[in-house]
């Protein structure tokens, strides 16, 4: 019996999720960066030599087509510059900059082309969709040879380096899920359409060429990130989603969310899983360049712990507050527009989440540079902010009155990418709901049951004949004791 409890107690001891050794003490992950202050400088850095080349040519008559293509967004200009770029589409994977920028993607892999636009079996994918390209070990590069609209049936399942490219085409993805990242890592999402995405599950879904699985029901994000690293998420116009537009969560860290358009939607963007989460204080986010547009409520992003860089956004519109979060987050807030909303009461940029003063107070959250327009303002505090701020302002972020032109060519490349004018779907009233959910509750946790493996929940079915083992052997470990005494 003794023997029994033994293996049952060293069985229930792995088949719990579990955290390396400094995860657990050091709160460190795997890909999280030792200093993010050296982050945030190489950001300026490159910012600073984008927009300075671009003001080098202006008023000059050489290089005109250079000029023309230049906005001083470094990423936009390290591709879009080149006539031939879609003879050498992998450059994208060189273009990152932040936390996420060693993102590769499918570098180096093949390209596949997307011809059917077609879902019909999340298990059995049919060659030539989205879903059969994504579940492929190997590096891949994925393009699409025309417009398409994917109506997903379930969750799409990524895996680990890949790039989903709509480049030169106009492409949307909507209906159950949609995107899933769940612990892998290097993947690029660039110029897609992500919306309308809501709660499927309780189905089997294929995740790899070996390996499907019972899923059971999803929050509706537009893109989930659970347990991923080295995430780049580039030039996506979301919206519309049951849930989150965009949560990162469970230890995701090395995250860049850039040049992307958001809009009608309630709880945008979600960063943490829970307040009581320890490992999400590795978590890395650097959301820059984008365009936080129509019909926004909150959540821009909330977050919790973690390092979250807010950089040469322009936000357009909020009913709530933009950036939200609890659980002592840092928050660098540079050269960023806020603009606030008609209502006197919602004029606040920043929200402490359920949290009194006396316990916010001491939160790193800082503003540099920002635009306030229509009396928006925000909360700035912690101690000491000048001196663990002194590198990053070292290097000064872009002027806020360069927003229009950082931000210009936010969402989709070509065409409208607010998508309600894009495209109708029945029965969601020109949109129809903009989302918000439980995608924060502990629900969502348990939910998430397959994938790599990793994290998966014993069945219960197998951890009650071990718990009654141990008790017997306890019971019956006692009983001997007493006689023999």
């Amino acid at each position: 019996m003794l023997l029994i409890t033994c293996i049952c107690l060293i069985w229930l001891s792995n088949a719990f999720p579990s955290y390396p050794v400094e995860a657990a003490y050091n709160l460190t992950l795997p890909h999280q960066h030792p200093d993010p202050e050296a982050v945030v400088q190489q950001v300026q850095r490159s910012l600073n030599h984008s927009v300075s080349r671009r003001r080098a040519l202006l008023g000059t008559h050489e290089e005109k087509d250079s000029f023309s293509c230049l906005t001083g967004n470094p990423i936009d200009d390290c591709w879009r510059c080149d006539p031939n770029w879609q003879n050498n589409r992998q450059l994208l994977a060189s273009c990152g900059i932040g936390f996420g920028r060693n993102a590769l993607g499918g570098k180096g892999g093949q390209i596949y082309m997307v011809t059917d636009s077609s879902d019909r079996d999340p298990v059995s994918p049919t060659p030539g969709t989205l879903r059969f390209a994504v579940i492929q070990t190997e590096p891949l590069w994925i393009i699409f040879s025309g417009n398409m609209l994917i109506r997903l049936k379930e969750e799409l399942i990524v895996n680990s380096f890949k790039t989903i490219d709509g480049r030169g085409a106009n492409v949307h993805i909507t209906g159950g899920g949609c995107i899933t990242l769940q612990y892998i890592s290097n993947v690029i999402i660039h110029n897609v359409h992500i919306h309308h995405c809501v709660s499927t599950g309780n189905a089997n879904v294929r995740s790899s060429p070996t390996h499907w699985g019972w899923r059971t029901k999803s929050d509706g994000d537009g893109i989930s990130i659970f347990g991923a690293s080295n995430i780049w998420v580039d030039h996506c116009s979301l919206s519309y989603c049951k849930d989150g537009l965009i949560d990162a969560i469970m230890g995701s860290t090395a995250i860049t969310i850039s040049n992307n358009y958001f809009s009608h939607h309630n709880e945008v963007m979600l960063l943490g899983h829970s307040d009581d989460y320890l490992p999400d204080s590795g978590m890395q986010v650097t959301i820059i360049f984008n365009h936080f547009g129509q019909a926004l409520v909150q959540r821009m992003p909330r977050c919790r712990r973690g390092y979250i860089h807010v950089v040469n956004n322009d936000f357009t519109q909020w009913e709530m507050y933009a950036i939200g979060g609890s659980a002592n987050p840092t928050i660098n807030s540079q050269g960023n527009r806020y603009m606030a909303p008609s209502d006197p009461n919602a004029k606040e940029v920043t929200k402490r989440v359920e949290t009194e003063e006396r316990e916010w107070s001491g939160w790193n959250w800082r503003t540099e540079g920002d635009m306030m327009v229509n009396g928006a303002f925000f909360v700035p505090s912690g101690e000491g902010l000048a001196v663990k701020y002194a590198k990053a302002s070292s290097v000064d972020p872009k002027s806020s009155a360069l927003i229009d032109q950082l931000t210009m060519n936010a969402g989709v490349l070509g065409g409208t990418r607010d998508n309600s004018k894009s495209i109708a779907y029945p029965g969601f009233n020109n949109g129809g709901s903009s989302g918000g959910g439980s995608g924060d509750e502990d629900d969502g946790f348990f939910g998430m049951t397959f994938g790599s493996g990793a994290g998966a929940i014993p069945p219960p079915s197998f951890i009650l004949p071990c718990l009654t083992a141990f008790i017997l052997s306890l019971f019956s470990w006692l009983n001997s004791s007493s006689t023999s005494s």
